[in-house]
């Protein structure tokens, strides 16, 4: 995320997963580790077992000991479900108002919108998408809008960057939660489950994510080594069913074998354990390092 969807103060961001791909572990990572003043968290129709231990486990007293934590179990009414995502947004209010750099985590958007389906079809509405009655893709800009940069505050300008995850169903990542999320927020974060099932985590998708805020918040370095590396990992995908196969001969194409050598070094760097912690230098540092071995290398 830092170095391929760096995302800026007062940005909203999403991170797409289907369950079990590591969504809540990456929540803690942020929590713990993101330079800021406060911490909101929303756990919006989570399982109340799982809850103890996102809290207890991966948040720690690390993460808990500047959070506000706002939580509606799955088994509480819908009506519980969707204040729980208007309270933790207030209190995040609560704070950007008074100059602080919030960061407000939300898990998840589409069980938030599961109880505004609940209680548009219990009020009579007519379903439509999938079963969403109209009003569902009315209310989320109304509470998505609303993170963001606020008011100027004693020559300061507090902020909240939103981060919100969406629970992809099926897989499936253009239904309609998972679409309608995505042309809301200034980016998208992919998690995919063949990257976690090979053992790469995050299993973040970097080809599919993206972080409107890229091209103004890094250098033009920066963003010449992402696209680099962007380019060389595409490259590997598209080859890499021939690669395994035999079937490409190394030196018939200088990007390929340029691609070879160098996705497996980009892929190490994107691996992190749960209590591991980079900042942004550093990470473009490594980038840079294993960009520039493969150029002295062909040298």
């Amino acid at each position: 995320m830092n170095m391929f969807t760096t995302c800026r103060k007062g940005q909203r961001l999403g991170l797409f997963a289907g369950s079990g791909v590591g969504k809540s572990t990456l929540m803690a990572m942020l929590a713990r580790h993101t330079l800021c003043d406060v911490v909101v968290l929303a756990l919006v129709g989570e399982r109340g077992r799982e809850v103890r231990e996102f809290l207890e486990d991966d948040l720690g007293a690390e993460g808990l000991a500047r959070s506000v934590v706002v939580i509606a179990t799955s088994d509480q009414p819908p009506l519980m479900r969707r204040e729980a995502a208007y309270a933790a947004m207030a209190i995040a209010e609560h704070f950007r108002d008074q100059g602080k750099s919030v960061l407000l985590l939300m898990d998840s958007v589409t069980r938030f919108c599961l109880a505004l389906r609940e209680i548009g079809l219990s009020a009579g509405e007519p379903p439509a998408t999938r079963g969403y009655p109209p009003s569902v893709f009315a209310e989320l800009p109304r509470l998505l809008e609303r993170a963001g940069p606020g008011p100027m505050v004693s020559g300061s300008v507090g902020y909240i960057t939103g981060l919100f995850t969406v629970l992809v169903e099926g897989d499936d990542h253009n239904e309609p939660v998972t679409d309608a999320v995505r042309g809301i927020l200034d980016g998208h974060v992919i998690l995919d489950r063949r990257i976690g099932e090979a053992g790469r985590y995050p299993a973040i998708d970097i080809l599919r994510s993206l972080s409107r805020s890229v091209p103004g918040c890094n250098s033009p370095e920066e963003n010449s080594l992402t696209r680099r590396a962007r380019s060389l990992l595409a490259t590997y995908n598209d080859m890499a069913d021939m690669i395994r196969l035999g079937a490409y001969r190394p030196g018939a194409d200088p990007e390929v074998d340029e691609a070879v050598r160098t996705a497996p070094r980009i892929e190490e760097i994107l691996r992190q354990t749960r209590g591991e912690q980079t900042d942004i230098e550093n990470s473009f540092l490594l980038l840079q390092q294993a960009l520039a071995t493969d150029s002295t290398s062909r040298a």
